[in-house]
């Protein structure tokens, strides 16, 4: 069974930093797309950031700059690297996996993000 862990999540300062990781386990298949969403209690799920099996990313514009994904593919991993976070970046972060030939999508269950003003 497939299972998505996320980490890395805490409490930072306006300006700080922290990198999240995203690891899909029980698998020996690939993953085609990793990506981040984040959400706010009641609010709808956004996407942040999206890496592919290649290395092609795409970025949400609110992060542009600010955020960058790297993988380990060997490791089923991916690494969501955030600086000058900003209150407004506070949210729970969630990782979406996508596994190569096939469509489902695995979900995490979240880590928190808060970033003090």
């Amino acid at each position: 069974q497939v299972r998505v862990v996320e980490s890395g999540g805490g409490l930072v300062q306006a300006g700080g930093s922290l990198r999240l990781s995203c690891t899909a386990s029980g698998t020996t298949i690939g993953f085609k797309t990793m990506t981040w969403y984040r959400q706010a209690s009641g609010e709808r799920r956004d996407l942040v950031a999206t890496i592919t099996a290649s290395g092609l990313t795409n970025y949400a514009e609110s992060v542009k700059g600010r955020f960058t994904l790297s993988r380990e593919n060997a490791k089923n991993t991916v690494y969501l690297q955030m600086n000058s976070l900003r209150p407004e970046d506070t949210d729970v972060y969630y990782c979406n996996v996508i596994l190569l030939g096939g469509s489902y999508q695995h979900w995490g269950q979240g880590t928190q993000v808060t970033v003090s003003s």
